[in-house]
C-alpha cells in the first residue's frame, strides 16, 4: 500500500523571487568593495615595492632581540618609543612623524612658505609650509631641514590615502601616487621667488619608525619627499629623493 505526503507549495511572492536576487547582489558588492581597497595594497608590494631599495631599519634585528631578553620586554615598540598601534596616530599632524626628533621653528629672510610642482602628477604650486603642523591644509617642510636652493636636503611630507581618491588639490591625498615617480622624474619647487628643477635619483622605502631621511648632505641642493606606503597604510614610509639641476 502505497503512502502519500502532501505539502503545500510556498505562495509565489515578488518579494520570494527577488530575495535570493537581491541577497547576491549585496554578497557580491561587499567582495568588491573588499578588492578594491586590498588591490593598492596588494599591487604596491608585488609591482612597485621591487623597485625600490631594500627596506631600511634603524635599529639591526639582533639588537632588538638582546634588549628584549635583557628587559624583558615583550613588545619591541616599547623600545623604540613608537606607539603600540599606529591606527592610534593621528599622522595628519606634523609632531607625530619623528616624536623623537621634533621640527625646529625658523624664521628664513625671504619668507617661509614656498610651492611644490610635480608635472608627473598633476601637482601643481601646491603649498609647503616650513615647520607647520596639519598636513590636511598643505604639504610640509620638517623645520631644521635645508631649503629650497640652499646646500642641505629639504624634506617634505605629504599625506596619501587609497591611489582611486588621489586628487591633487587635495591635501589629504596629494601623494598617494608618489610610488609611481620613477628616477628622472622632474620635481620643481619655487622659493622667494625663484624656481629650483630637482630630477629625481633615488627612491627607497624604510620602516615607519627610520629618521635618516632628516640627515643632511652639504655637497649640493637635495628635496626629500616623504608619505606613507603601502597606500592608504601607515606601515612604511617612501622617500623619494631629487638632486638640484639646471632647468
Amino acid at each position: 500500500m502505497a503512502l502519500y505526503v502532501y505539502l503545500k507549495a510556498r505562495p509565489k511572492t515578488f518579494l520570494s523571487a527577488v530575495l535570493p536576487v537581491f541577497s547576491g547582489f549585496l554578497l557580491m558588492s561587499g567582495l568588491s568593495i573588499i578588492i578594491w581597497a586590498a588591490y593598492p595594497i596588494m599591487a604596491f608590494e608585488i609591482f612597485l615595492t621591487p623597485k625600490f631599495s631594500v627596506l631600511i631599519k634603524p635599529i639591526p634585528e639582533g639588537v632588538i632581540a638582546e634588549a628584549m631578553e635583557n628587559r624583558n620586554i615583550d613588545n619591541p615598540s616599547a623600545i623604540l618609543g613608537v606607539t603600540d598601534t599606529f591606527a592610534e596616530t593621528d599622522y595628519t599632524k606634523a609632531s607625530n612623524w619623528f616624536p623623537k626628533s621634533p621640527q625646529r621653528r625658523e624664521e628664513k629672510e625671504g619668507g617661509g612658505d614656498y610651492t611644490l610642482s610635480i608635472p608627473k602628477l598633476n601637482i601643481k604650486d601646491a603649498l609647503v609650509s616650513v615647520g607647520g603642523e596639519d598636513l590636511n591644509k598643505s604639504l610640509i617642510h620638517y623645520g631644521g631641514t635645508g631649503f629650497p636652493g640652499e646646500y642641505g636636503n629639504a624634506v617634505i611630507f605629504g599625506h596619501s590615502v587609497l591611489p582611486a581618491f588621489f586628487d591633487p588639490k587635495n591635501y589629504r591625498t596629494i601623494f598617494s601616487t608618489l610610488p609611481t615617480l620613477a628616477n628622472g622624474d622632474e620635481i620643481f619647487t619655487t622659493y622667494d621667488g625663484v624656481t629650483y628643477r630637482y630630477v629625481v635619483w633615488e627612491m627607497r622605502v624604510v620602516s615607519a619608525d627610520d629618521i635618516s631621511v632628516l640627515e643632511q648632505k652639504y655637497d649640493t641642493s637635495y628635496v626629500s619627499l616623504v608619505t606613507c606606503v603601502p597606500p592608504g597604510t601607515y606601515w612604511k614610509k617612501l622617500i623619494v629623493k631629487g638632486r638640484l639641476e639646471k632647468i
